[in-house]
This record gives structure tokens, sequence and C-alpha cells, in this order.
């Protein structure tokens, strides 16, 4: 197993692409820990992986948007289990899509910057800190497409903040042992059908969460251990790097 005593914290836990990781993780032998804002999606979630796995999934109600939750949160997880292997975020950007950026208001345009940046800054730095100390983890997230396209609203500009902002974490990190990774998708099948990005791509279909959770665990686990501050396509061919 790819995971095999690791311990991995999973924040967005109960959306479909939290969910694939959750699953992923726990069946490559890692001891996950479920963290989202609806305890009902957790324990449904938690449930289906005891009852797969065997194991004990743990959940807890945080909001990631939320400083001194997060900072409790992780301290409160590090000193029950002794460390953190593998930090993954799927908390979403809740853009508004379809109007133009000349007819759409600033704060419709910079909330899902604002999500996006102060998750992945909150989540990342919390987990580091730990990290840091055992000279070794890595830390996950998803950003998505960087072709241009109208109707995004401030999704665009928040996934390439997000790409800056674990470039730099990588750098600062590596010296200590820890990776920084993000999976860039056009779009999961879970989300619904996207004909354009579908078309687009050149398998001609869109990444399911399964698929996207196989690529996480992969970049989780030791066999990738070489890999930091890179993108992982998983566009199905719609961008090229």
């Amino acid at each position: 197993m790819l995971l095999e005593k690791k311990n991995a914290v999973i924040y967005g836990a109960g959306g479909p692409i939290g969910v694939a990781v959750a699953r992923a993780f726990a069946r490559e032998g890692a001891r996950v820990f479920l963290v989202g804002r609806t305890l009902v999606k957790l324990e449904e979630l938690a449930q289906d992986i005891s009852a797969a796995s065997g194991d004990v999934a743990d959940i807890a109600q945080v909001d990631a948007l939320d400083e001194q939750a997060v900072h409790r949160h992780v301290g409160r997880l590090v000193e029950k289990v002794g460390r953190l292997d593998i930090c993954f975020n799927a908390v979403g950007d809740e853009a508004t899509l379809g109007p133009s950026l000349v007819e759409m208001p600033f704060a419709d345009f910079v909330q899902p910057i604002t999500r996006l940046v102060t998750a992945q800054f909150l989540i990342a730095t919390a987990v580091a800190r730990h990290m840091i100390h055992r000279n070794s983890g890595v830390i996950l997230t998803m950003t998505g497409s960087g072709v241009p396209t109208a109707g995004m609203g401030g999704a665009m500009t928040a996934w390439a903040a997000v790409d800056a902002l674990c470039g730099q974490l990588a750098r600062e990190l590596g010296p200590h042992g820890i990776r920084v990774l993000w999976l860039r998708s056009n779009g999961v099948a879970a989300e619904g059908d996207n004909p354009t990005e579908r078309e687009r791509s050149m398998l001609n279909r869109l990444a399911s969460p399964a698929d996207v959770a196989n690529v996480a665990a992969f970049l989780a686990s030791d066999q990738a251990g070489t890999m930091t501050a890179t993108a992982a396509n998983v566009t199905c061919g719609a961008e090229v790097d």
C-alpha cells in the first residue's frame, strides 16, 4: 500500500473530491482525519471508510477560513496522533460563474480569490509548522485551468494565486523535507458534464473524483519523493504542459 502507516488530514472532505481522496488514502493504508463544515457528510464518509477498510476515520467540524479554528484543530490533531504526514486541501472556491468581468461586482470577483488563498495559507502554514519538526510531510491542494476562459469570474485568478502561493511554500519548506504540490483540473465529472471542456480534452472526457484521488495518493506517497513545487495535470489532455 502506498500510504501505509501515514496520517493524512483532508480539509473539505465533504465534497466530491474530498470524499474520493479520503477513500483513496484510506485504501492505500493511511489513517484519515476528515475535516469539513457539515458533520452529517463527514459522518457518512467515516462510516463508509470504516465499512470498507475496518479503520476508524476521525471527523472534525472546522471552518477553514477561521485562523484560530484551523490552528486549534491542527494542534489537537498532532497532540492526539503525534505527527501529520499528509495534508490535502479540497476546499472549493464557490465562485460566481457566467457574467463577464465588466458586468460583475468587485465583491463577487474577489470572493473566490479571498476564499481559496485564505484557506490554503491557513491550512498549509498550520500543518507545516508541525511537519518542520519532523523534517518531512506532503501538502497537496486543487487548482483549476490556466487557459483563459470567459465567464469564470474570479475563479481563474484565484487558482493562479494558489499556484503562486504553493510555489513559494515549496521553496521555503523544501529545506525542511516538506513537499508541496497541486493538482490542476479543468473540471471534475462529479460536478456535472462540461461539453466544452470534455470535447477540448484529448481523451474526450473529464477526470472523475476517483481519477483525481488516485493521482493524489501517488503524489502523497514516498514513490513521488522527488516531486515538489509542481502541478499535476489531471485535465485529460485539455491542457498541455
